[in-house]
Parts: C-alpha cells; sequence; structure tokens
C-alpha cells in the first residue's frame, strides 16, 4: 500500500508589527532553509533579497519604500530544503496601513 507524503509546512511567519515600511520574514520551521530569495511585487520599492542560508529561529528583513499604505504587494519567497527540494510561496502585503 501507497502512503503519501506528508504536506509541508511553509516553515514562515511574517512579523508585521512595524508595516508598512519593514515586515520580517521568520523561519519558524525546524531546518534551515537554502537559497531563500524574495522578490516584491506591487507598488513601491522592496530591494531584491537573497541569502544563502536561513537557520531555525533567525529572521529576514524586508524593506519596502514609496508604496501607497493602502495598496496591495506581493512577495514572492522561493527556498530549498536540505533535501534540496524548492519551495515558492507567495505573501501578501494587503492593507499595508492595517497590519500595523
Amino acid at each position: 500500500m501507497h502512503h503519501p507524503t506528508p504536506a509541508y509546512a511553509v516553515p514562515f511567519t511574517i512579523d508585521r508589527s512595524l508595516a508598512p515600511r519593514r515586515y520580517d520574514l521568520v523561519n519558524t520551521g525546524d531546518e534551515p532553509v537554502d537559497g531563500l530569495t524574495l522578490t516584491h511585487l506591487g507598488d513601491g520599492y522592496c530591494p531584491p533579497l537573497a541569502v544563502r542560508r536561513l537557520e531555525p529561529g533567525r529572521s529576514l528583513s524586508i524593506a519596502v519604500f514609496g508604496a501607497d499604505p493602502e495598496s496591495t504587494g506581493i512577495v514572492v519567497v522561493r527556498w530549498r530544503r536540505p533535501d534540496r527540494s524548492e519551495y515558492l510561496w507567495r505573501m501578501s502585503l494587503v492593507g499595508h496601513a492595517r497590519a500595523a
């Protein structure tokens, strides 16, 4: 009998306490992530980020410049697990001003 592979939960949480100008992506998983990249889509400017490795419990700050506080934005997060499998996750920055 074939047993399906358990679902893999996204290993991140977002600290929005400093929104709309800064968001912290926290690795709340139990393993490091490698080849982490973040790409912003939407209003304003967020420098593209690339980090070789983000250990569990560590965070990465995402700065957004010049965005309208009521606008919608997306950050595409891309990473690899230790087994080298690759994942993508779209993080919403909807209603920046209301997220604080």
